[in-house]
């Protein structure tokens, strides 16, 4: 079987990139060929993230083994053949080519050929300028950053300091009233 992945960019509107791979070759393969039609260099760390049809990441398949601690499986591009992650035409991807500014290519298995293989991947359509691989680090714009936060982002603006009592805590039950950072204690 041979896979065709479209990938595209939300930074350049001319750019798409039209991917023909072996079922069974490797995730490492897929980046290889990828790279190659870019031209970018292979020196950064990157990962694909299947997607469901919402773009929500849910399996990441990375360059090299992450020294994790978690619960989750840690798969390698490498080690990882596509068809035994992908079945479906239409399923979405994300590869993640810039880790620091999260930059990404939109991938879509847009097609599944049947009855045919390739011996190795090639690029069967190539249009557009990719975006820049890494961005300067001066270039990288903060998400979601706001110096305007207004009077009311930290709860009441009528907050009256005199409202608690000299203790804090009076009234609350096991709540010893003798308080050792009393400002009476220093």
């Amino acid at each position: 079987m041979i896979f065709r992945f479209l990938i595209l960019s939300d930074e350049v509107d001319d750019f798409k990139r039209e991917i023909k791979i072996d079922s069974e070759a490797t995730f490492l393969d897929l980046y290889n060929i990828i790279m190659d039609s870019v031209g970018y260099s292979k020196d950064q760390m990157c990962s694909f993230f299947i997607c469901d049809e919402d773009w929500s990441k849910k399996t990441e398949i990375t360059l090299v083994e992450m020294d994790t601690s978690s619960e989750v499986d840690n798969y390698i591009m490498e080690d990882c053949v596509l068809d035994q992650f992908l079945e479906d035409e239409h399923q979405k991807l994300l590869f993640v080519y810039d880790y620091l500014s999260e930059r990404v290519f939109f991938m879509e298995l847009r097609e599944i050929i049947t009855g045919e293989n390739l011996d190795k991947p090639v690029c069967s359509k190539s249009v557009g300028q990719p975006p820049t691989q890494i961005r300067p680090f001066d270039e990288v714009e903060p998400k979601n950053a706001t110096s305007d936060l207004g009077e009311d982002f930290y709860g009441d603006s009528e907050y009256d300091e005199d409202e608690l009592d000299k203790d804090g805590f009076e009234g609350l039950g096991n709540v010893p009233s003798d308080n050792p950072y009393d400002d009476d204690h220093y």
